[in-house]
């Protein structure tokens, strides 16, 4: 069992200071209990804590180290442009051009792309979008599936809100909240009876095309298809929240695996490569709405700085160089295969969802295929799971409903290490 007698003493500090202690809710371990473990340092699938132990790492930061942590290509680079660029402008730069042009080409949605600084800026800006587009106020997201803290989506939302058991944030106004409907994940039906309820007021239907913020679910076949079918009947934005799949499923996205093209795609995570970032983009017709170009006014700062676009250009430069989601796979299958063993030899039906290098194992035997289903998972038994994980050295996200994320980096010796310590920790969770 890992000492962590200095993360204690921090997380004490922290609290007097930061509210909860934490910058985002999920670190807080509430839902798993015990002390955050505060990092001290990461190198490929690894982290070293300040209590000097070291961990395997399927978090990535919540996604974007695809190529784990530190890589040699990504911290050349950064050490490069900080020497002999610059941190921030606020003017143009050329590199702008070049992220802009390259993800156009590799996302099939983009024909016009607007850089912004996180997951959150993009997904609001997505949707303010859709509504001066097409005059409409309503949109539509699906339960639990979570798109940042703006207003409109913190309505039956995923990831943080749905761990802590508040899904409902104060703060959001009547007016904001009668804005958002709620759909079922993977029920066309559902959304069809929210469209015909709310006729010609529908802007935009917002959704993962992989939830990952409610554990991983993927989407049923034929129901993004049926989705975008909608939207072209009823004139609706159809939005691509891939904050987080994106280039984690496929170069090109859950769009590009499903074979489904919305109107407009929000990005983040691995286009950043570890650093603050977010994008959205799409129609050109559409997105030639956005200020200084159209009406619908989208400003930020640091959007576009030097730092964030060297990682992401860097990171999905390799990735196109070096295609590691053929081994990704390999890696995924094996760690699968594994946990399904153990589940079978501890006589336990516990479901896993996994879509590429993105799973989850869900504390409950009833197939998990949206928020409903999702929550009738055992979240007390996932919490000893958990600490058992951390305690052989596994560091897992600290909550039942988010993804475990594997990189390039972790090794078969890597896999097999936390198969092995999967079923002491199944054991120690009872069964």
């Amino acid at each position: 069992m890992p000492q962590l007698t200095k993360s204690a003493e921090l997380f004490e500090k922290a609290k007097k200071f930061i509210p909860g202690g934490v910058n985002s809710p999920v670190r807080a371990f509430k839902s798993v209990g015990g002390t955050p473990v505060y990092m001290a340092k990461g190198s490929g699938a690894y982290l070293t804590d300040v209590d000097g132990n070291t961990y395997l790492d399927y978090v990535g930061s919540w996604g974007p180290f695809i190529l784990g942590s530190m890589h040699p290509r990504i911290t050349a680079a950064l050490e490069y442009t900080l020497k002999n660029i610059g941190t921030s402008f606020g003017t143009p730069i050329e590199m702008e051009i070049e992220i802009a042009e390259l993800l156009c080409k590799i996302v099939p949605s983009l024909e016009m792309v607007r850089m912004v600084n996180s997951g959150t800026e993009a997904t609001m800006s997505a949707v303010r979008l859709a509504r001066g587009y097409t005059g409409r106020d309503k949109i539509i997201k699906f339960e639990g599936c979570y798109h940042g803290h703006g207003d409109s989506f913190l309505i039956k939302a995923g990831s943080g809100a749905l761990t802590l058991g508040a899904p409902d944030s104060p703060g959001v106004t009547k007016g904001t909240a009668m804005d958002t409907l709620n759909a079922t994940y993977n029920d066309i039906d559902s959304v069809k009876l929210l469209v015909n309820e709310n006729k010609g007021q529908i802007a935009a239907i917002i959704i993962e095309p992989v939830a990952g913020n409610t554990g991983v679910i993927p989407a049923k076949p034929g129901f993004l298809a049926a989705l975008r079918e909608l939207c072209d009947q009823e004139g609706i934005v159809l939005i691509f929240d891939e904050v987080m799949c994106g280039f984690r499923v496929a170069l090109g996205g859950a769009q590009s695996l499903y074979g489904v093209t919305p109107d407009l795609t929000t990005m983040g995570k691995i286009i950043g490569g570890g650093l603050p970032v977010g994008a959205f983009g799409g129609k050109r017709e559409i997105m030639e709405r956005v200020a200084p170009l159209g009406d619908v006014y989208q400003a930020g700062t640091l959007s576009g700085n030097p730092l964030a676009l060297t990682a992401g250009l860097e990171t999905l430069k390799i990735l196109i160089d070096e295609n590691p989601y053929p081994e990704l796979e390999r890696k995924a299958v094996i760690l699968e295969a594994g946990f399904s063993d153990n589940l079978k030899k501890l006589g336990l039906n516990y479901v896993q969802n996994r879509v590429g290098s993105m799973s989850c194992l869900f504390f409950t035997e009833t197939p998990v295929v949206d928020y409903t289903t999702a929550v009738t998972a055992d979240t007390k038994k996932h919490g000893k799971y958990f600490h058992s994980m951390l305690d052989q050295g596994i560091y897992l996200a600290p909550s039942q409903f988010e993804a475990m994320f594997i990189s390039f980096m972790h090794t078969d010796e890597d896999l097999e290490k936390t198969i092995k310590a999967n079923y002491n920790a199944l054991v120690a969770s009872g069964k």
